[in-house]
């Protein structure tokens, strides 16, 4: 028989919503956030002139500047003072956390617990600082070169001041979304970080959209390709669906147990291993690893001089890594792999489990509790983490192929950007759907506690 709580769960409807005040309130603070977020992508850096800008935008987009840009929201673009988005955050956290897997010091403060944890986002915060800094200062030198180079002045008074100034306000606005981003995970739905991305490529899908089909009316895109398009990209999303609920379950079961009517009975459950367990957290990190150099080469490469060596190493850096080039496909792919492994080795810990099990005197049929079940997860969780890397390699760069094939230049139809957008669409319903769950179990215990009363 199904308890009444397994009944209410069946019978879940958004009919409570109008209800659940405390998830109402988060919703509006997400959004409102989200709404400053966009806010700040028109505020431009000081010094700079947004008109010439945008002419100087037009004659050196293209490649690596697109896609970053296709990530900040159009704030690259408009040179805001968020045009470095969060990368530069996502980038220290991935450093740090390579170093806490290879460093005894960080591991040990990794087990710390909270206090650990506290440390080790203080590390990721003064990383982010440098990244942005060393970032923000190639890009003012950068933009007085392009100036200078095309005849168009973007920047209105170009010198050290401009610089210095260029490079506080980046670094400001990057800290400064990336505390929106905490504040949207704790106050909230969704985690913070991730919809600020996702917020930041859906902003660029009805200019890209508009385009293509312009290109469509003009003849410069065929028609069939256009329907091609559309028809891959709604292949893609019923499939990234269908792969992120796709999981291995483990069989547990534990030992035989009285039962208040005296009956010894055995109860059996599930571990559910995610096929791809790293989510879409892989191609975030190998995408901010790739766009980081390649934003200071593009920009240091127009302030160096060609025929000098240094020169002459990065213009060629650009060219082999341009995107759609094999050489930027290759690393996009390996740097999904090899993030899936290490992602999902940071997320679950077989030996961390298998204790568990064994606290609880569970443990998996025919496996000896212990040492083995970890290996036995382990193994398992290898084997489809194979399966999770090929399916996130194939998704990611089977579009950024087509695209570079055919020249269209929709970003926001790339792999990573429709991993980023249905990954982070689930999520965020399966929240809300858990806080409206939550409310109606609180209803059902204030009823029973009532009744209780009255009787």
């Amino acid at each position: 028989m199904a308890s009444r709580a397994d009944n209410l769960a069946s019978n879940f409807s958004l009919a409570k919503f109008s209800q659940a005040t405390e998830l109402k309130n988060r919703i509006w603070f997400t959004i409102g956030a989200l709404i400053i977020f966009r806010l700040l992508s028109y505020v431009p850096l000081p010094g700079v002139d947004p008109t010439a800008l945008a002419a100087l935008y037009e004659q050196t987009k293209g490649g690596v500047l697109d896609i970053f840009n296709t990530f900040s929201g159009g704030s690259l673009e408009r040179m805001s003072l968020i045009a470095l988005g969060v990368m530069p955050y996502i980038t220290a956290s991935i450093v740090v956390q390579l170093a806490a897997s290879l460093s005894p010091q960080l591991a040990a403060i990794k087990k710390e617990g909270e206090s650990g944890r506290k440390k080790l986002n203080q590390y990721t915060r003064y990383g982010t600082v440098f990244l942005t800094a060393m970032q923000g200062y190639f890009i003012a030198v950068g933009l007085e070169s392009y100036a200078g180079a095309s005849g168009i002045q973007a920047v209105v008074d170009p010198g050290l001041m401009f610089r210095i100034g260029a490079v506080i306000s980046l670094v400001g606005g990057t800290m400064f979304l990336m505390w929106l981003g905490e504040q949207i995970t704790a106050r909230g739905i969704g985690n913070g970080i991730s919809l600020i991305i996702m917020a930041g490529i859906v902003a660029q899908m009805p200019v890209f959209i508009a385009q293509m089909f312009e290109g469509g009316r003009t003849g410069s895109i065929s028609p069939f390709l256009i329907v091609g398009l559309l028809v891959m990209i709604v292949g893609l999303v019923i499939f990234i669906c269908f792969m992120e609920r796709a999981q291995r379950r483990v069989l547990i079961q534990y030992p035989k147990r009285a039962t208040q009517r005296g009956v010894m009975q055995a109860d059996r459950s599930h571990l559910p291993l995610k096929i791809n367990t790293a989510g879409v957290i892989p191609p975030i990190f190998a995408s901010s690893l790739l766009l980081m150099p390649l934003t200071i080469s593009q920009f240091a490469g127009n302030s160096a001089d060609p025929n000098s060596a240094m020169g002459s190493a990065l213009v060629t850096l650009n060219q082999y890594l341009q995107h759609g080039q094999p050489l930027y496909m290759t690393l996009y792919a390996l740097g999904i792999i090899f993030f899936c492994f290490f992602y999902t080795a940071v997320v679950f810990n077989p030996e961390e489990t298998s204790e568990n099990l064994k606290k609880n005197g569970g443990f998996i049929p025919g496996i000896r509790p212990g040492k083995n079940t970890a290996t036995y997860l382990d193994y398992v969780l290898t084997r489809i983490t194979v399966v999770g890397a090929a399916y996130l390699t194939f998704v990611c760069v089977l579009p950024e192929y087509v695209i570079a094939q055919t020249g269209i230049p929709l970003f926001f139809l790339g792999g990573t950007s429709l991993l980023i957008v249905v990954n982070v669409t689930v999520d965020t319903i399966t929240q809300i759907q858990s806080h409206l769950l939550a409310h109606q179990y609180a209803d059902l215990i204030k009823k029973a506690k009532l009744k209780g009363r009255l009787r």
